[in-house]
Formats: structure tokens, sequence, C-alpha cells
């Protein structure tokens, strides 16, 4: 087992900060500021490393009464740092069905995006930072697992990606929680404490409160251990996506079905996958993907019907090709029919 290292060493933040410095990201940047532990540290850091060259974005999601005194903590730390601080209010809550978290996180980056939009004309930020760390990473490998996510789940994040014109990085993903608070303290800085976070209603924080403690004491290395497995995953799905693309550009958009039956399952249902997320957006179900394979392997005579449902509309033969089309709000679901 190897051995892990100094769990509240605040100088792994340091380190984890230098080698975002070396590699250049594009100025000026944009930190992601809640106010939290997290992101208070990578806001004092990226502000010392670039002073005049840092914003910080704080998106108000309107979702707890401590949202308010969030903001006013935001605004007194950026003016002793002397740093621009953007406000955006977005309405984070979520429907009947809806994920809570899914929804602040997706209204959290449309909030991104306007901020992006309205500073083209005076700061053109180029890169906007996020200070997830370690943890964060064990707990989505995690919840990835109890989903049983395939590798795009098992990925988890990315220490940086594109989105909308803007680079994004998580320069902290290789730094343990504790260290963060360490530094912190090493600092004299403080921070604000999310009551959300210890809300065991979340699957996330029952990992963090519950789980993350026995790894910890059975597995000491486990972040980076999962890390590494979350590395692999990404590299083995960017080479299925490159493979894909190929395969679907010789099956063709729409794909044809003599085409797809040329291939094995496995790679069949790649295609599929990425022909119906690159072309329409819609992910599939294992039991929706498992249903369309049926049919095309069934598909050999000119009258064989396929219509299925499949994420928000239905996949159809349409001639000699596989066709999906959105289907009308409240349209009833038939099955699939030969």
């Amino acid at each position: 087992m190897p051995d892990a290292p100094p769990l509240a060493d605040p100088a792994a933040l340091d380190r984890a900060m230098d080698a975002f410095a070396a590699l250049a990201p594009a100025l000026p940047l944009a930190v992601a500021f809640s106010g939290g532990a997290d992101s208070s540290a990578l806001l004092l850091a990226c502000a010392a490393r670039w002073p005049g060259q840092v914003q910080a974005w704080h998106v108000h999601h309107g979702l707890q009464a401590a949202a308010d005194d969030f903001e006013r903590h935001c605004a007194a730390v950026c003016a002793r740092l002397q740093v621009p601080l953007r406000v955006q209010r977005v309405d984070a809550r979520a429907a009947p069905g809806q994920s809570p978290e899914a929804v602040a996180r997706a209204r959290r980056y449309e909030a991104f995006e306007v901020l992006a939009s309205t500073d083209q004309a005076r700061a053109a930020i180029k890169t906007v930072v996020i200070a997830q760390h370690a943890d964060d990473q064990a707990e989505t490998v995690l919840l990835a697992l109890s989903r049983g996510a395939g590798l795009p789940g098992l990925a988890a994040m990315p220490a940086r990606w594109r989105r909308g014109g803007l680079v994004y990085a998580r320069p902290l993903l290789d730094v343990p929680a504790p260290a963060i608070r360490a530094w912190l303290r090493a600092r004299g800085d403080d921070w604000v404490e999310d009551p959300s976070n210890a809300d065991e209603r979340y699957t996330r924080n029952r990992i963090r409160a519950r789980l993350l403690p026995v790894l910890q004491e059975l597995f000491p290395a486990f972040r980076a251990t999962f890390a590494r497995s979350a590395a692999h995953a990404a590299q083995a799905q960017d080479i299925l996506a490159e493979v894909a693309a190929q395969d679907l550009a010789a099956c063709g958009q729409p794909p044809r079905l003599a085409a797809l039956r040329q291939l094995g399952p496995a790679r069949r249902a790649n295609v599929l996958r990425h022909w119906l997320m690159a072309a329409h957006g819609q992910t599939p179900t294992q039991a929706q993907l498992a249903a369309l394979q049926v049919q095309i392997e069934a598909c050999t005579t000119r009258g064989h019907r396929i219509d299925l449902k499949l994420g928000q509309g239905r996949v159809r033969r349409v001639g000699e090709v596989l066709q999906w089309q959105a289907e009308p709000a409240g349209a009833a679901g038939t099955s699939a029919r030969r």
C-alpha cells in the first residue's frame, strides 16, 4: 500500500498552485468564490500570484437565508484584497424530481457564462478557476460507482476543460480538504461554513461525513489512488470517443443500419452513444440502448420497423438509416413495434 502524504500539510496547497502557475494559465482569470474555505484559499493564492489579474465571481443561489451573509463576507474579503467582486443572482430551486445539486451546478455555470459575456469589453476573462479538491474528487468517484456509471462518470472531474469559450481549471484537485484549512489557519484567514454541507439528506454529504473517515483509516492513500483510477478512466474514455467519431464517420449521419450491423455490440453501443450525444444531446439509459441494439440486429428486412423511446424523443427507422426525433411535450410513449 502506498504511503499517504500528510493529510493537513499546508504546503500541499502551495505546491499545487506552483504546478498550476507553471502551466501559464491565460490571464486575467476569475475565481469562483463562495466564501467557503476552499474558494477562499484559492482566491488568496491567485491574488498573491497574479496581482491585478484576478476577479472574484460569486453566485448567489438564493437557496437559504444565509446567502446574503455569504455575499457580504465575500465583499469584505475582496475589499481587503483589492480584488474586484462580481455577483450574479440565480434561482437554483429544484423542481420536483430534479436533483438539487445538479440544478445548482447548472445555474452556477449559466451564471459564469453571463459574467463572462458582460466582462468581454472590460476584463476579457480568459480562465475561470474552481476550488474543488481531492476529497471532492474522491466523493465524485464514489458517487459514480454507487450509480453504476460508465467511464465518463468514473473519470470524475477534469483538471482542465473548455466550455462556452472559457477555459476552466481546478488547481486544487490533488490537495486534501484538511490541508486547505490548515493553510488558511496558518495565515490567520477565516471563511464561512455553508450549513447545507452538514445536511446528510444529500448523498455527497453522507459520503463525506461517514465514508471518507473510514477510507482514511483503512486506506490512507485513497485520495491519490482514486484520482489515479479516475485519470485512467478519462484516458480510456478519450480513446473510445476517438473510435466512436471514426465509426460514425464510416456509418454516416444519420447512421446507416447496414453499417451499424457490421460492428460488434460493444463498438456499436459506443458509436450510438456518441451519435445521440453529439448530434442530439441525448444520453440513453442502459435499457434503452440494449433495446435499440436488439432492434438493429433484427432489422434485416425492409418491413422491419424501429420506434423506441430514447431520452426526450424517439429513435425511428427511416428508410435505411436511424433518426432521432424530439417528442412533443405530453406525447404518450409507445413500445417498440415491428
